[in-house]
């Protein structure tokens, strides 16, 4: 998305495809960077030092593996699609994105990208708890539940109605509220990283965590993989502020915390 720095030209619908292709490789190149370093660090160098905290104690199929990177592919290139339409739309004028830093001042560029991320949030949580709706979750969001046992991989793992739905971020973060690019492009680098993170399949936290404040808010990859493992509860993307809200925490999350940080090796 950092695309939308570096396109210095008119925006024109011939330029289309081109916008398109350019912005599904520069996804796909920083997805594939993050997820690979994901993998090999919890699935090769330290598979055996680590395993007490894999979540799940065994490993995902090298055919789900395959799966995973296949949704993978045609995700980024929605992305590329929505990403496109996004800087049509700059350039149009119909957005609040804005390309100097004085225009609103360094302390909004930064509040800029905390505020992206807590409209992510609750974009998130609210959309992904929809396309659990049983008559919208064989269009939506069955793909991703095919990972019971997620890998790295399962980031990006969506069908294409999802991946159009968790691209809608984008047009949504850019409508609403003044964002440079460069801050845009941070929030998203975030948003990637925390997603591989989430579906890694470890947990990194210290135990420590569930029993203070910071543990009531942030979230957990444990959080998460339980998701995938039930498919019931634990809605919530970056924070728990949203599934403690609204009781849709597993009632047992705590528990399998506790559990799975409280492992000897």
């Amino acid at each position: 998305m950092i695309l939308f720095a570096e396109i210095k030209l008119p925006f024109l619908l011939s330029d289309f495809p081109i916008v398109v292709f350019g912005i599904a490789v520069t996804d796909l190149v920083k997805y594939f960077l993050f997820a690979a370093v994901a993998w090999l660090l919890g699935y090769v160098w330290f598979k055996r030092q680590w395993a007490r905290r894999k979540i799940i104690p065994t490993y995902p199929t090298s055919a789900d593996v395959r799966r995973e990177m296949g949704w993978s592919l045609l995700t980024v290139l929605i992305y590329g699609l929505v990403g496109a339409s996004s800087l049509w739309m700059t350039k149009q004028g119909w957005t609040q994105m804005y390309f100097k830093i004085d225009a609103h001042g360094a302390l909004w560029f930064w509040a800029s990208i905390l505020l992206a991320i807590f409209i992510h949030d609750a974009y998130f949580y609210w959309t992904h708890r929809l396309m659990h709706h049983p008559r919208l979750f064989r269009w939506f969001h069955r793909i991703h539940h095919e990972s019971v046992n997620p890998s790295p991989w399962a980031a990006y793992c969506f069908s294409p109605l999802e991946a159009a739905v968790q691209a809608g971020i984008f047009p949504l973060v850019i409508l609403v509220m003044p964002i440079h690019p460069a801050a845009f492009g941070l929030f998203m680098f975030w948003q990637l990283a925390f997603n591989v993170l989430g579906h890694t399949g470890y947990e990194y936290h210290p135990r420590w965590l569930m029993d203070s404040w910071l543990g009531k808010f942030l979230n957990t990859p444990t959080n998460h993989i339980q998701h995938h493992e039930v498919f019931r509860g634990n809605y919530s993307l970056y924070f728990n502020i949203w599934d403690r809200l609204m009781g849709t925490n597993h009632k047992d999350y705590e528990a399998k915390f506790r559990e799975v940080t409280g492992r000897r090796g």
